[in-house]
């Protein structure tokens, strides 16, 4: 499997934590034809694809095609594992900003360019985490204790400081009879 460069790196990590997996906008500096390809080279490898632009909903584009239509870029499931991000996990923290920017958009118009990148990668036991609290069940402690061998502190603590607060995503608790209190992703 091809190794991605460390431009190609960035714009697919940048991707995972954008709505929809969007590739754009570039790296600052990478114009013309560098970026031309740049970008030729992913879409050959399948790491991005061309799609239609909504430009109705302001999605930047890439190239335009003719009588008001444009084109943009996407990551694909394979540029995300290709950077060892799964993309079930991208998808989650993306939807999660998205929401999230626009309740500190309508709050704070000032602030809605200042939010993070976080790349999360495949196979660690956040990404396990984050795997189980999408889950239509959901997942107790317990269960995340288990899965991680961390232990029930560690789990309580990485939901409320690293998924609520640094990624931004939301989480549900409820008290579910026979299982105790059940974590969800919401």
């Amino acid at each position: 499997m091809t190794t991605p460069s460390d431009t190609q790196s960035l714009i697919l990590s940048r991707a995972a934590t954008r709505p929809g997996n969007l590739a754009l906008p570039l790296p600052e500096g990478l114009v013309g034809a560098a970026a031309n390809m740049v970008v030729g080279k992913m879409i050959a490898r399948g790491w991005l694809e061309e799609v239609e632009a909504n430009l109705r909903r302001g999605e930047p584009m890439w190239r335009e095609t003719g009588d008001g239509h444009g084109t943009t870029l996407i990551a694909t499931e394979a540029g995300l594992e290709a950077i060892g991000i799964e993309p079930v996990v991208a998808s989650a923290v993306a939807s999660a900003r998205k929401a999230k920017s626009k309740h500190e958009v309508e709050r704070n118009p000032d602030d809605a360019d200042t939010a993070k990148h976080v790349a999360i990668r495949g196979g660690t036991k956040q990404a396990q985490i984050i795997a189980m609290l999408q889950r239509p069940e959901g997942a107790t402690v317990a269960e995340m204790v288990e899965a991680t061998s961390w232990q029930s502190h560690t789990v309580r603590g990485s939901i409320s400081g690293v998924l609520k607060k640094k990624l931004g995503l939301l989480i549900i608790a409820e008290k579910v009879e026979g299982r105790g209190t059940v974590y969800r992703m919401g």
